[in-house]
């Protein structure tokens, strides 16, 4: 615990969570490279890297990048077989999102349900 408060403090506030996520799930998916990373590896068990950049026009750098910005997050895990990195999807993290979606759909939903009793008590 004292070591992650450690490396909080030297990557900045919220960057490192008690799972030891070095990067934010907000931050990793608001890239639409990285989101379409992640829905290719949803549709695959896994996948190697060759066969992600083959989906991309720009070089296995920028998309290893991406990759790593995606592991720090945690939502992708990574094995070697031989020379080869093949990369899969762990969505356990996207569920902070859904979570954070989920309050403000319900906020949302109350909030239009009262509009909706206002403009009938007006009709009437």
């Amino acid at each position: 615990m004292v070591a992650n408060k450690r490396i909080d403090e030297q990557l900045g506030e919220g960057v490192v969570s008690e799972d030891h996520q070095l990067r934010d799930v907000f931050d990793a998916i608001a890239d639409p490279t990285r989101r379409r990373l992640i829905h290719l590896l949803a549709e695959a068990e896994e996948i190697p890297l060759h066969e992600l950049t083959a989906q991309f026009q720009m070089g296995r750098t920028a998309v290893s990048k991406h990759l790593t910005i995606l592991k720090e997050a945690g939502l992708v895990l990574d094995r070697k077989v031989g020379r080869e990195t093949r990369f899969r999807l762990n969505a356990s993290p996207l569920r902070e999102i859904q979570d954070w979606v989920a309050f403000y759909s319900k906020f949302w939903s109350t909030n239009l349900l009262r509009l909706n009793r206002l403009l009938e008590e007006e009709e009437e």
